[in-house]
């Protein structure tokens, strides 16, 4: 057994917005036909908190998100989907593209209390071993990195970029497509779940799942 696993806590969107990842992720492998697919081991979602966790520690943290979800008003929790973005992912001529979330207070809130929630279990120094990989598939330095500094770089009002992650592009399409209009609409959650996380963000395996009244 691997000491530590890479987790992602996160919101399953609604299905509305999964019509739309799966839309904008097409056209990413129009783009870069050897991209990932959105599918059953990629699914689109709403990353809330990354952390390398304690395997030996995986049903505490399952009782510390649930706990954390009893206490909060999931009706509150809302985001708005704003643009389309990317990133630079270490693939020399491509970004990885996202739908850019502005998150409402309720989610900062959130994410807030899941940190605190988290905090016991948690460690630095993940390695490649804490993720699900596809056979000779490597783990990128920058997936590593990413949870690694995910706090404090991805905490709080002025930090956390909300956003469901749509596939790779090349650069050049990408100029293209974030110069063109984004109709805005808004997002909203369909539950929470941990996931083990794979290469560039991925959600790999469900670990455990709750669903969010309508």
């Amino acid at each position: 057994m691997n000491d530590l696993t890479a987790v992602d806590v996160l919101v399953d969107p609604d299905e509305t917005t999964l019509r739309h990842a799966h839309a904008w992720n097409a056209r990413m492998r129009e783009s870069v036909p050897d991209g990932f697919a959105l599918d059953a081991s990629h699914r689109p979602h709403i990353t809330t908190l990354q952390r390398y966790v304690r395997t030996a520690d995986l049903d505490d943290v399952y009782d510390a998100v649930h706990r954390t979800l009893a206490a909060t008003d999931t009706s509150a929790l809302s985001y708005q989907a704003v643009a389309v973005k990317h990133a630079d992912w270490g693939v020399p001529g491509q970004g990885l593209a996202v739908i850019l979330l502005r998150p409402g207070p309720q989610v900062l809130d959130f994410q807030a209390a899941l940190l605190a929630a988290l905090a016991p279990f948690t460690r630095s120094g993940g390695t490649a071993a804490a993720f699900v990989t596809d056979p000779g598939e490597a783990i990128s330095d920058s997936t590593l990195d990413w949870v690694d500094g995910y706090v404090p770089a991805q905490i709080g009002p002025d930090r956390y970029t909300a956003h469901i992650t749509v596939g790779f592009a090349t650069l050049d399409d990408l100029e293209a497509i974030e110069a063109e209009p984004f109709d805005a609409f808004a997002v909203r959650p369909a539950g929470v779940a941990v996931y083990q996380l794979g290469n560039s963000g991925a959600a790999r395996t469900l670990l455990r799942s709750w669903p969010v009244p309508n």
